[in-house]
């Protein structure tokens, strides 16, 4: 191997070791650690944030970078220009940004998750209100570092954006955005005409350790390997990689809501079956991780709907689910439970939406955030405008700010902007992905039914976790289907499923 790619590969595994460190301090911060820790873990996380930003800019890393860019394309390996590639995308990125910055922004971050956590308990946006205006001020500071000469962006939002999904901009996104729109509000019209079905079993008790273990023993039988992972309960599930062995899931559980646990669950395996398929030579590497919030979101978004809302996967799962909790689901037909599961009716809670009206809910905060960012909206005027949007897109509107403005950890454990556009990406391309797999595979859905989901999870890891983040976004998309990302097929899925 070359010395200068040699010593810049041990440089970027330093800075990704110290992510990781980042990561189990807000695993931690988001499962088990007491409530008073707040301001110590914030500056610990922003002790370390600043150190692994420090090690990314400093100029010897940049001199290596000028140094391997002389390196001729047929010398090196296709994972080593990949990792190039990635590695002069971070240094440039983060090079616009000061340390002091991002210290100061982890920092706030902390405080402003357990201003959140209390603002919910006391159903009281008043609570965190202070606290997301500093954020909004951060973020807008965050997309002036990248307002320069020679990528001066068209909305405050692009380079969030840009930063979660490369390739993506706001404007077309808003296209894009607006095409699926066109083909959801008709449906959901049609859908929420119709009589609905019976939903009364989902809100009866299910004991809260009951479901815990059910969910761990669903888990394992999905596939997650427990012996590189586990899972605990918090307030918004998450999913986070600590190393090629330790990829952890959280759920959140209600004793009158057992959707809740079984779709957080699912999803969060999602994400860590991604994590967990990654080709073994890039871990410890800056490519070890998935390539995008949205391509990440698509596997989560594929194995909670595509999958565990099937009928396939509940001829398997639902006598185990009802004779664990036979008091509740004695008289639930495999059918009925099926049809409730799967009922289209505009509601409230972005995670506990259906497949139909789900991205009405991310296009309602995209809006949002963009406003924020803007300054077309005040933070003091969000409840508000989050209400109006609710009543306006959904025809429903909350009686709270728990179930309006503060259900979404989002803009209070992170930036504003470029946040919720990954959800309807991974939908969209969940869609494609699902027809490529049964399109090489037909078989895959009577393997569901056996409970056998091997041919699926060989699929999805030769088509997209191997590569880590070794592809960018559209070249995966276009690799694996022959297209560019696209809501059509996604439309087509609910049409044959719903109608």
């Amino acid at each position: 191997m070359y010395p200068a790619l040699q010593s810049l590969k041990a440089r970027f595994a330093e800075i990704d070791d110290l992510r990781r460190a980042v990561s189990v301090l807000h695993w931690d911060m988001s499962t088990h650690m007491p409530q008073d820790g707040t301001a110590s873990r914030g500056r610990m996380i922003a002790t370390v944030e600043k150190a692994a930003h420090e090690k990314l800019i400093e100029p010897a890393l940049g001199g290596l970078l000028e140094e391997t860019a002389a390196l001729p394309d047929a010398m090196l390996s296709v994972d080593d220009r990949a990792f190039l590639r990635l590695a002069r995308r971070q240094f440039v990125r983060a090079s616009k940004i000061p340390s002091g910055f991002k210290a100061e922004f982890f920092q706030h971050m902390a405080e402003t998750y357990e201003a959140w956590v209390h603002a919910r308990k006391l159903n009281d946006f008043n609570v965190v209100a202070p606290f997301l205006e500093k954020t909004v001020a951060y973020s807008r500071a965050l997309s002036d570092f990248f307002n320069t000469g020679e990528t001066a962006w068209t909305h405050p939002m692009d380079p969030h954006i840009e930063d979660a999904d490369p390739g993506m901009t706001t404007t077309g996104l808003k296209t894009l955005f607006a095409d699926l729109r066109r083909d959801l509000v008709p449906l959901v019209r049609e859908l929420s005409s119709r009589s609905r079905p019976r939903t009364d079993f989902l809100s009866r008790t299910y004991p809260k350790s009951r479901q815990l273990e059910f969910l761990n023993w669903l888990a394992r039988n999905i596939g997650y390997d427990f012996n590189r992972g586990r899972q605990d309960l918090t307030h918004h599930p998450f999913m986070t990689k600590l190393g090629a062995g330790d990829v952890r899931i959280t759920t959140r559980i209600s004793e009158t809501n057992v959707c809740d646990g079984i779709f957080s669950t699912i999803h969060e395996c999602g994400h860590a079956f991604y994590e967990l398929g990654l080709s073994p030579s890039l871990d410890g590497t800056i490519l070890g991780h998935g390539t995008s919030a949205g391509i990440h979101e698509s596997q989560s978004r594929l194995w909670e709907n595509q999958v565990g809302r099937s009928r396939e996967f509940w001829t398997y799962f639902y006598p185990h689910l009802q004779t664990r909790f036979s008091e509740a689901l004695g008289d639930v037909s495999l059918e009925e439970f099926y049809c409730g599961i799967n009922r289209v009716e505009p509601s409230l809670i972005r995670t506990e939406a259906d497949e139909v009206t789900y991205n009405l809910h991310i296009m309602i905060r995209f809006d949002i955030e963009s406003q924020l960012l803007d300054g077309s909206l005040q933070v003091k005027d969000l409840p508000a405008a989050w209400n109006e949007r609710y009543e306006a897109d959904l025809g429903v509107c909350p009686s709270s700010d728990a179930q309006g403005c503060l259900q979404d950890v989002h803009w209070y454990y992170g930036s504003v902007g470029g946040m919720f556009q990954g959800y309807t990406i991974g939908n969209l391309f969940s869609a494609q992905c699902f027809d490529a797999a049964l399109e090489a595979h037909p078989e895959i859905p009577e393997a569901i039914m056996q409970g056998n989901f091997s041919t699926l999870h060989s699929w999805l890891k030769e088509n997209i976790y191997q590569y880590g983040s070794s592809l960018f976004p559209q070249e995966l998309i276009r690799r694996m289907t022959g297209h560019d990302l696209s809501s059509k097929p996604f439309v087509a899925y609910l049409k044959r499923k719903y109608l």
